[in-house]
């Protein structure tokens, strides 16, 4: 029998897929529990893009399992490659 970590890993490499399969990044990390999950991806694509546009980007791969409610909360943060090498000290763990 799984676990409900079980099916978070799974989801979130399941998430991962989705998002790699439409998308080139130079970074993408996917974490979460349950329902609710969390994105930074790092991409060339989000050069010029507003940050709302960054994240329909995002959500456009998901929107079935968004309607399904397999993803009930989605928190994304979306960088330039430029935008990443100022942000990321204060987001990842050195």
């Amino acid at each position: 029998m799984a676990t409900s970590w079980d099916l978070s890993i799974m989801d979130i490499k399941e998430l991962q897929t989705l998002l790699e399969n439409e998308y080139t990044f130079q970074e993408l990390h996917v974490k979460g529990e349950g329902s609710h999950y969390e994105v930074i991806a790092v991409a060339e694509m989000f050069v010029g893009m507003n940050r709302v546009k960054k994240q329909q980007a995002i959500y456009a791969p998901l929107k079935e399992q968004i309607a399904s409610n397999s993803i009930h909360a989605l928190s994304i943060k979306a960088y330039t490659p430029e935008e990443w090498i100022r942000e990321r000290k204060f987001i990842l763990p050195s």
